[in-house]
């Protein structure tokens, strides 16, 4: 299956939160390729998406913050008007709700990290309308 692991961590949402994590990162020579923060009030969530996810979660963890491993799929779609659409459409045909969703483009490939409740299910209906979902290791570098 292929499929990707998003490093999630819970913070406080205070002035140089993002610093920090990104300076853990750095320091344990992991790459981001994509990152999403979310925050409601005092809280928010980091999601990331790094060259080595495991690495990226221990390094986390050691400094004491409360992280976690999320699968999810990272699909190449066209990049042009309806290309998201036609991922959705095809997730909503078979009664998948897309739970989170953020794109990227890198070397001129539009790329799509989808969060859905049943990855591998998404993985194989995706396939099988002609799109690439890639591996934690087919991701582009900026």
């Amino acid at each position: 299956m292929s499929d990707v692991k998003l490093v999630a961590v819970f913070a406080e949402n205070k002035p140089g939160q993002v610093a920090h994590f990104t300076q853990i990162l750095a320091n344990a020579n992991i790459n981001i390729r994509w990152v999403t923060v979310a925050s409601t009030g005092p809280f928010g969530v980091m999601k990331f998406l790094v060259s080595e996810p495991v690495l990226a979660y221990e390094a986390l963890k050691h400094d004491g913050y409360v992280a976690k491993l999320v699968d999810a799929l990272a699909v190449e779609v066209p990049d042009k008007p309806g290309g998201l659409h036609a991922v959705a459409e095809c997730l909503a045909q078979y009664n998948l709700n897309l739970d989170n969703a953020s794109g990227f483009i890198a070397n001129n490939r539009a790329v799509m990290v989808l969060e859905v409740a049943d990855v591998p299910l998404a993985s194989n209906l995706l396939r099988r309308k002609g799109y690439k979902v890639l591996a934690q290791e087919e991701l582009p570098v900026f």
